[in-house]
């Protein structure tokens, strides 16, 4: 009998590595052998694979069987690895073809039955095949919709090891099985929630649609029930659609995160607002044998809301700070390393004070001016220097709602707003195409301080004051140059005019 191979897929983050996996039947004391360094749960391979192929009526040889996966440097984990071991066994014992199995990568957990379980990062294990060369991957039956996202791969669903062999060529009688199939999801009502359910507070909507046309992170303080929730929930509804390669990216963290796939490829920005008890794993990301995206890898292409954000711990709010500047993370551990996307927009919300009444005309605050500083003094300096928009809200009047209660109340519309971040983005493009770049809050403020694109002395003579008075950071003088052009791009204006950037500096320093 000779080696008989096929492949699989190791995910490293979001990065799927082709791993090749190996079946040798010896001579010698019956018994499987598992090497190329497997983790626990795969170890126990070995027992789901003989149990699933002798109840499938293909039972293996009662030889010595050794299984190595290559490159055995690269640590194997899950139990996704099931359907390769089966298949490369069974072409090893001469049961299905050994030639059939050697060009299809094999993804899927086996029951002790035989039957093929549904996994969870199907969606970027199919990937990183198609990157790899790969054209046909069988999956589990459930895996199908979601794998059928990836263009110019063929997928084919089995739903037991023994319609797996029968594929393969093995000279079996077909059995119906019912395949095993996800829990059933509850229906989410995805309506859209309209911006112009907003009441007063024009400052903090203009100032929501500046930073959903440039991508920048935003804070806004004000006290309970002035709307900061509802501003912030309302904001993926103003960002465009994610092209392509953006979805495919959020589709496949929601599927290694065991989040439901859609058949159809999302093309909405995701939503994240995790409860401020978090860890920073949950947030960032993290995990010891296995590496799990966090909330800002879930939230990466859309928005990442965390409210009461005084409440969270400071370790876990300053873990955001380098994945504010680079747009990534890598979670380094012992046994690897993952690096994740992290391309999101923040938005914090936080009460000024304890109990939330600081500046309020009806209530007065109980906190005293040391109390309030150190509730805010939570979100350190760092982070807060990586906020572009920082805005106050304030609760409403009886004048307000009861203008905005009457027809034509001039409160403006999701759609509305829509189209004014489109047209602003669409000018973004055109200045940056040909760069890294997409959106001027990514754009390095070394770019905007030189060349063409440098304004003139007078335009800036407010930001070079506040500068040198201690007002800004350099990187601050930056994020406000970034803003005054995202400014100037809703304006549908070619550069920042001296308004603009004014305009930029008073969104920066709103508090």
């Amino acid at each position: 009998m000779s080696v008989a191979r096929t492949q699989a897929i190791a995910l490293q983050g979001l990065h799927g590595a082709i791993v090749e996996v190996e079946a040798d039947i010896s001579d010698g004391l019956p018994g499987f052998l598992l090497i190329g360094l497997p983790d626990a749960s795969l170890g126990e391979a070995r027992d789901r694979v003989r149990a699933a192929a002798a109840n499938s009526g293909c039972p293996l040889p009662s030889r010595k069987l050794t299984v190595n996966m290559s490159p055995a440097s690269l640590r194997k984990h899950g139990s996704s690895f099931d359907l390769s071991i089966a298949v490369a066994a069974l072409a090893a014992g001469d049961l299905v073809s050994a030639a059939s199995i050697r060009s299809v990568v094999h993804i899927g957990e086996l029951g002790l039955d035989g039957r093929l379980r549904p996994v969870d990062g199907i969606l970027p294990s199919v990937l990183g095949a198609a990157r790899a060369g790969a054209t046909t991957v069988m999956v589990p039956s459930a895996n199908v919709d979601e794998a059928s996202l990836v263009p110019d791969v063929r997928v084919v669903g089995v739903a037991s090891l023994r319609d797996a062999a029968i594929w393969h060529g093995g000279d079996f009688e077909p059995e119906a099985v019912e395949a095993l199939t996800r829990p059933a999801t509850e229906a989410v009502d995805e309506a859209d929630l309209d911006l112009a359910d907003v009441i007063g507070n024009r400052a903090a909507v203009e100032g929501m649609i500046v930073a959903a046309s440039g991508g920048h992170h935003m804070l806004m303080v004000g006290p309970p029930g002035a709307g900061k929730t509802m501003l912030a929930a309302r904001l993926p509804g103003l960002l465009p659609d994610l092209d392509i390669d953006q979805a495919l990216e959020v589709s496949s963290v929601r599927s290694l995160s065991g989040l439901p796939v859609q058949a159809l490829l999302s093309r909405r920005p995701p939503f994240e607002s995790p409860h401020h008890s978090c860890s920073a794993a949950a947030l960032v990301g993290g995990g010891h044998a296995i590496m799990r995206p966090g909330a800002v890898t879930r939230a990466s292409g859309g928005v990442l809301f965390l409210d009461e954000a005084p409440e969270f711990a400071a370790a876990v709010l300053d873990g955001l700070r380098q994945p504010l500047e680079s747009g990534s993370i890598v979670i380094q551990r012992t046994h690897g390393s993952a690096t994740w996307p992290a391309r999101c927009q923040l938005v914090l919300a936080a009460n000024p004070c304890p109990c939330g009444e600081y500046g309020s005309r009806d209530v007065a605050c109980s906190c005293s001016p040391f109390q309030r500083r150190r509730y805010l003094g939570k979100l350190s300096g760092p982070l807060i220097d990586r906020i572009d928009i920082q805005l106050r809200v304030s609760r409403i009047d009886s004048a307000q709602f009861r203008q905005a209660t009457e027809p034509l109340g001039g409160q403006i519309t999701t759609a509305e707003a829509r189209s004014r971040v489109v047209a602003a983005r669409d000018r973004q493009r055109r200045r940056w195409e040909g760069t890294p770049w997409r959106l001027n809050s990514e754009v390095p403020g070394s770019r905007l301080r030189s060349g063409d694109l440098r304004l003139a002395t007078a335009d800036t003579e407010v930001l070079d004051r506040a500068l040198e008075g201690g007002a800004l950071t350099m990187r601050g003088y930056d994020r406000v140059l970034r803003l005054a052009w995202t400014v100037a791009d809703l304006d549908a204006a070619e550069r920042p005019t001296r308004e603009h950037v004014g305009a930029a500096l008073a969104l920066r320093r709103a508090l």
